[in-house]
């Protein structure tokens, strides 16, 4: 993924249920999180459209999966899985050996799909967030 793919991205993102878009998505951030993470972030596209897109980064020492989304016209043959080891491949070939994600309590079919390609559930942790500018 590169910023001049930000558009695109974006619009896939929104045309998605689950997916949580905030001001921390904007164009200057996205660019900002992809220079700080060369190489993590993947897009998958054909000639006629992108077909779907995941972020990944990490802060040394735990990868970050975020945003994953599949086009619904290509869903259920494997892309998810696919973005989602490319991700995954990544981080370990950086270093990185543990990775998480955020989805939302209410996207069940984002757990779902979480839980079918291996990763864990955990009810042991609370998130918390502290916004700086009143998001």
């Amino acid at each position: 993924m590169s910023v001049q793919d930000y558009d695109a991205v974006v619009a896939l993102w929104q045309a998605c249920p689950g997916v949580g878009l905030s001001s921390a998505d904007s164009q200057e951030s996205i660019a900002r999180y992809l220079a700080r993470n060369p190489g993590l972030s993947f897009v998958a596209e054909n000639e006629e459209q992108l077909m779907g897109a995941v972020l990944s980064g990490h802060d040394g020492r735990r990868g970050y999966v975020h945003h994953l989304a599949v086009h619904p016209a290509y869903r259920r043959q494997g892309m998810g899985r696919a973005l989602g080891g490319r991700c995954l491949a990544a981080l370990a070939d950086a270093g990185i050996q543990k990775c998480h994600l955020y989805v939302f309590a209410a996207n069940q079919g984002g757990v779902a799909f979480w839980q079918n390609t291996g990763w864990t559930l955990r009810d042991d942790l609370f998130m918390m967030s502290y916004y700086t500018n009143n998001e």
